[in-house]
Order: structure tokens, then sequence, then C-alpha cells
């Protein structure tokens, strides 16, 4: 598209323009009118600090009024952008969040100077707990996970309700805290909804299945998700049963980043907090720990069926 389009917000009273129309939102709409005063340029835009505005809701808000501005419905947008019109319409309602590569289509169809990369880059920028935040990169590069989970659903198969109840057991953490990082862990979920996303292979224990979260409504929602997500081609989900007694994993959880082009890393979580590791001998350690936890696992089919078991007679 020629000309170029730019993306604006509307901030306490501010909007923003660029290559001559401007955005103005009202509610969760966004329409373009002729340019007004004040106004910034597309660069500052994006890199404006705006506390009031949740990442997500700005990202949502300007592809609306892009896509508006150009003429464009959704399915229209969606086969320029080689994704679906569901994925479009889910970002859009902010429901999912964009991946990088999705940010940068959307650059590319609405001829903008990075903009929606930019974008894209703070939701990347999330508050993540400190202890997690240098495996979080490997974690959105990795080409496979291979990750096991004694107490917890992991957070990459988490529903929001599931997120939000785990994490608002954090000690002397506002609420507003707490939605940021519900956004941030949901973030990290659109890995999976890549055009190639990473292979995972999720074990748990049974006690994860369990452990109540919430309530009885919350958990089962998530575990009819475990369900759900096991059918796709690219993740297994196996369950350790209790009948597999004792076992190295009741020590602690951890995930193994298998990279393209790099050696693999280690997440491991600790009582105090996780640490990030990349020397060989730990990650050999750590994926022989998971080879034999894997071998105490149901299959993958017996393990779909107990969890959707126990969604029904212990949570329903």
């Amino acid at each position: 598209m020629s000309g170029g389009v730019g993306l604006l917000s509307m901030v306490g009273g501010r909007a923003y323009r660029c290559q001559g129309w401007t955005a103005v939102r009202s509610g969760r709409d966004a329409r373009c009118d002729s340019p007004s005063a004040p106004v910034k340029g597309c660069d500052e835009m994006a890199t404006a600090r705006e506390p009031e505005r949740p990442a997500l809701a700005l990202f949502a808000a300007e592809l609306r009024a892009a896509r508006g501005h150009a003429g464009l419905s959704r399915e229209d947008l969606a086969v320029k952008l080689n994704y679906s019109a569901s994925l479009v319409a889910m970002i859009e309602t902010e429901r999912r969040t964009p991946s990088r590569d999705f940010a940068a289509r959307c650059d590319e169809v609405f001829d903008t100077p990075g903009t929606f990369s930019r974008l894209e880059e703070r939701l990347r920028d999330l508050p993540y707990p400190a202890s997690f935040r240098p495996f979080a990169v490997h974690e959105a590069e990795a080409a496979s996970l291979r990750w096991y989970e004694h107490a917890l659903v992991p957070g990459l198969l988490q529903t929001e309700a599931y997120a939000r109840a785990v994490l608002s057991t954090r000690p002397n953490t506002s609420e507003d805290v707490i939605e940021e990082l519900v956004v941030a862990r949901l973030a990290r979920q659109t890995l999976l909804d890549r055009k190639y996303p990473p292979l995972l292979w999720i074990l748990i224990d049974e006690a994860v299945l369990y452990r109540e979260a919430g309530n009885s409504e919350v958990m089962r929602d998530q575990l009819m998700h475990l369900a759900e997500m096991s059918h796709r081609p690219n993740i297994t989900i196996q369950v350790v049963p209790y009948t597999a007694g004792p076992h190295s994993g009741l020590l602690g959880a951890f995930v193994i980043a298998e990279l393209d082009d790099s050696p693999s890393v280690v997440y491991l979580e600790t009582a105090a907090e996780g640490e990030t590791l990349e020397d060989s001998a730990t990650v050999a350690r750590v994926a022989l720990s998971f080879d034999s936890l894997r071998s105490k696992a149901l299959p993958d089919g017996a393990s779909r069926d107990l969890i959707m078991k126990i969604a029904e007679e212990r949570w329903t």
C-alpha cells in the first residue's frame, strides 16, 4: 500500500497523528478524522509511556484504527496477513496477544515504519518475575520445550482465570500488578499460535489436577483446556500418576528450551527464585531427569482420559 498509514492513540486528551490522519478512540471503537492538535509523530507514539492504557489494549486499538482507515474487513486483512480472520478478531478485541510475526506483517501491510513491531515489543516487555526474565527470551525462540510441573499447570497452558487465581496468591502485591502479571503470562502463550510453533512436551504430576486454584469452575475449565490443547499436533501432555510413587520430579519444576542455533537452556524452579542455566552438564542432567519421568508417565491418550475424568468427577 502506497503512502503509508499512521497509527495513533488517544491518551489523556491527546491524539497522535502520522501522515495526515488521526485516530480517535471512543470506548472500544476507533475512527479516522481530519488532523487535529495536539499531535505527535509515529515514532514518539510507539515509545511513549502510557501507564493508564495496557499495552494489549493499545495494540488492539491501533490495529482497528489502521484497518478501518485502509477500508479492510477482518477477512480482507486476514488474507493479506496470511493469518485467520478469527485470530485478527481476537487480537482486535484483546482476547489474544499478537506474535512478533503478526506485528511485522501488520507493518508490511499498512506500510508503517516498524510501529506495530514496537508495540509488540512492549507486550514482551511486560513484567515477569525477575528470576524468569532471562529465560523468557529462550522460551520465545525455542524450537521445542520439554516441561515438567509437579505443583501447577504450566504457564503456557494456563487459562486466564487459573493464571489470575495463581498469581493472586503473591504476597503484598496490588491488584494492578496482578493484572499486569496475568497479561504478561497470557502474552507468552502466543508462541503456540505461530505458523511454526515449538514442539511442547509437558509432563505434569497427577497432584496438579487436584490442587484447587480459584474454584471448581476455574479448575474444570483449566483441565478441559489441557485436554483440548493436547489434541494439537505439536503438543504432548502426559500425566505422572500417583502410582509412580516418589520420584525425582518432586524436587521441583523445570523447563528445557531447545534452540535451533544455540545450545539448550534450562530453567529451574527453586524455593527462593528460578534459575536459568546454560552449562551443558546441567542441561544433560535435567534432560536425563525428564526422560526418567517420562518413563513413569501415562501415554498421552490415557493422560487425556484421566484429565477429563478428573475434570468431570472432581470439579463438576
